[in-house]
């Protein structure tokens, strides 16, 4: 069996995609140990308790990751909050809605679209996390 696992190395292919994933994950564990300039961790950790605030709720739904205030802690609600607006424009518009019928390549262009609207809401949704706490600590 361990040689079988070692010929895997043996195709370049294989080796260059097992090698992109191990980069991927050692990228993701450290952008999950990289704190946010400026945040209280003790402030942080204290509104995550609470689960019926809209902090804990958000943290929630995201992963249980936003009380430690680091850089990937949004986790994947941007992406599904993407995927839950282009579900939606299928419906309503009907030029998005002509592209999901092209079949295959009209869901990867939707897929890629959703793809690109993910960063701008990370964005929106870090500012507006970050801009909350930081009203929160000033008005205790």
């Amino acid at each position: 069996m361990q040689n079988n696992f070692l010929q895997l190395f043996k195709i370049p292919e294989t080796r260059r995609r097992i090698l992109y994933t191990l980069a991927l994950l050692l990228v993701f564990r450290l952008g999950h140990h990289v704190p946010i300039p400026g945040m209280d961790p003790n402030f942080l950790s204290s509104q995550d308790k609470d689960t019926g605030s809209l902090f804990g709720l958000m943290s929630a739904f995201s992963g249980g990751a936003l009380g430690q205030a680091t850089l990937f802690s949004l986790g994947i609600m941007p992406y599904i909050s993407a995927s839950i607006i282009f579900s939606m424009l299928t419906k309503i518009s009907p030029a998005i809605e002509a592209v999901s019928k092209e079949g295959a390549s009209g869901q990867k262009k939707i897929n890629q679209w959703t793809r690109l609207v993910t960063v701008p809401i990370a964005i929106v949704q870090g500012l507006l996390i970050y801009v909350g706490v930081f009203q929160a600590q000033a008005g205790r």
